[in-house]
């Protein structure tokens, strides 16, 4: 079975793609490293621009918390893309 994920893009994602949200599909019960995967997929299909190493250092955040790689998905389906924020 597949799950639809509803991502939520901020920073530099939304260089790429002006709508704020974005859909994968990935296969039910997957952890946020498929869904690392998955949007790694569709950046390299579509945001040319994307540079490989953005997506390595994002984090994934569900509502509540942030997730690691082994983390489920949440099971609305709903999770945020945070690019790495470089101090100063």
């Amino acid at each position: 079975r597949r799950m639809k994920l509803q991502v939520r893009l901020f920073g530099p994602f939304r260089d790429f793609q002006p709508q704020p949200l974005l859909e994968l599909d990935v296969a039910d019960g997957a952890d946020v490293a498929a869904a690392r995967d998955a949007l790694a997929a569709h950046a390299a299909a579509h945001w040319p621009a994307c540079p490989p190493g953005l997506l390595r250092s994002t984090a994934f955040a569900s509502e509540q918390a942030l997730l690691r790689d082994g983390d489920a998905l949440p099971a609305d389906g709903r999770i945020a893309v945070i690019p790495p924020v470089n101090g100063g």
